[in-house]
């Protein structure tokens, strides 16, 4: 690997031409591209080393304080490495990633090309001021603004998604000199101040002032509808006069903003009906409301998309961004704005900035990012994978197994509802749950993991969300570790 001494660099394998519908072209007339090959062989995983995972291990647990977690009763992992969709530990165990990091190595792990890139950069200019003109900044925001949807040609760098849902909030607030912000229950936004009271899932509550400005709503969710509806266009009608109902007893006029992500990532992958974003953007506009769609999971090609907008034709006034910008190399978000919002502050001062934000290597990191997705075609690789592997291939286990009540994604963006009857729907494990109550998901994780795959868990959910560019083989492993974990979670059903 480049910048690795002594390792090979990887070879490439071939993937099918994108189809007619994604390129809006022949196959025929369109080079084949080329995926690097990232699966690590056998030669390249280093020999176990217990006694160093054990020294590792004990370091993190005298100094590292883990977020999301009661510091006593956690048990991290110790890594030893990675490399595409794969990563082991100390003791020789190699685990195929359907996480992806936290949804954010999109073109897996250690792509020799971005190393490569951060590296030079490091050697050329390794730091600068945000406030200077600085090449590798102006390229990746010049990168970004050609794939956003629409206007959305400037761009206000962050140091990671929860920074830029916050500045997106400020944002909407100036612009319209309006307090409130709308967000969906279902939901996650980031851990930080607005971000936070955004978010509508329990990760919210412990820091809830109840005085931020922010109303909930409910979001069409047909599985489990919160509007008693039968079908995908009574789903969308009724979400739709929900949220114009509770926009007319709040006050449209006290209205800044509404956000929504796209696809809702970890509240369940819930994909919008058809027709929904689009009636969101045009009561935004009946009513001069800001739409801010939060793309910070689902952009970059997770949804076998640039950006999961363009899925329904919707042109938000500001895009939130981070993950898979750069596959997560190094740390870097923003939001990508529209003219009007942008005119705003040509002559008033934006109150709002990073000390790191453009971050060189960062930058750095996005540019060549992007350039690999679009020289390898991961994009459209991505939604390839999931029409022809991983959307079939889900499926067929909802079939043979009675814990999973419905499949739900699309490109490499998918969830599986685990349930313990599917008449009822009754979830297999209770909202929010913990300790024994959620025994049942403790052991479909653990039962992944002895297959050899690292599984996403939340809630009575599991997501199937690797890397973009997995190739054919790796997504049906994936699946052959799903299956068999999946007939341990059968076990828990009635």
């Amino acid at each position: 690997m480049r910048g690795a001494p002594g390792r090979p660099a990887p070879d490439t394998l071939p993937t099918p031409a994108p189809s007619a519908i994604q390129d809006g072209h022949t196959a025929a007339h369109q080079p084949v591209p080329t995926l690097t090959r990232m699966t690590p062989q056998a030669d390249r995983v280093p020999s176990p080393d217990p006694r160093a995972g054990a020294a590792v291990k004990a370091a993190d647990r005298a100094h590292v304080f883990h977020s999301w977690s009661a510091q006593g009763l956690i048990d991290p992992l110790a890594v030893a490495g990675a490399e595409g969709a794969y990563f082991w530990d100390y003791d020789g165990n190699r685990y195929l990633d359907f996480t992806s990091g936290l949804v954010y190595t999109n073109i897996g792990y250690q792509h020799p090309k971005v190393v490569a890139a951060i590296q030079e950069q490091a050697g050329r200019l390794a730091t600068f001021a945000p406030a200077f003109a600085v090449d590798v900044r102006s390229e990746a925001a010049r990168l970004i603004a050609e794939r956003t949807p629409g206007d959305l040609d400037k761009i206000f760098f962050t140091n990671g998604g929860a920074e830029a849902v916050e500045n997106a909030a400020r944002m909407a607030r100036l612009h319209t000199g309006r307090p409130k912000i709308l967000s969906a229950y279902r939901s996650y936004h980031g851990a930080t101040s607005t971000a936070i009271n955004l978010t509508g899932d329990p990760r919210r509550w412990a820091s809830d002032t109840a005085s931020a400005g922010v109303v909930h709503f409910w979001a069409p969710f047909l599985y489990r509808s919160p509007f008693y509806a039968g079908t995908e266009a009574q789903e969308c009608e009724r979400a739709l006069q929900h949220l114009e109902d509770t926009i007319a007893f709040e006050g449209p006029q006290t209205i800044a903003a509404i956000i929504l992500e796209t696809v809702p990532g970890t509240a369940g992958i819930m994909t919008p009906p058809p027709g929904y974003l689009t009636g969101v953007r045009e009561i935004c506009d009946r009513y001069g409301i800001v739409l801010v769609l939060d793309e910070v999971m689902t952009g970059f090609g997770r949804t076998g998309a640039w950006f999961a907008a363009e899925h329904f034709g919707v042109v938000p006034d500001l895009l939130t961004f981070a993950k898979g910008v750069n596959s997560g190399y190094v740390p870097l978000g923003g939001v990508a704005i529209s003219a009007e919002i942008a005119a705003t502050f040509d002559k008033r001062p934006y109150p709002g900035g990073l000390t790191y934000s453009g971050h060189p290597l960062a930058c750095a990191a996005a540019v060549a990012t992007i350039q690999v997705m679009a020289e390898e075609k991961v994009v459209e690789h991505a939604a390839r994978i999931g029409e022809t592997v991983l959307g079939p291939g889900l499926r067929e286990l909802a079939e043979r197994h009675p814990c999973v009540g419905e499949v739900r994604g699309l490109g490499v963006f998918w969830a599986l509802d685990l349930v313990r009857s599917k008449e009822t729907r009754e979830p297999l494990v209770p909202y929010n749950a913990t300790g024994e109550a959620n025994a049942p998901m403790a052991a479909f994780a653990a039962a992944a993991r002895k297959n050899g795959l690292w599984p996403f868990v939340n809630m009575n959910r599991t997501h199937a969300v690797p890397a973009c560019n997995i190739t054919e083989a790796e997504a049906k492993e994936g699946l052959a570790a799903l299956d068999a974990a999946l007939a341990v979670a059968d076990e828990h059903t009635v």
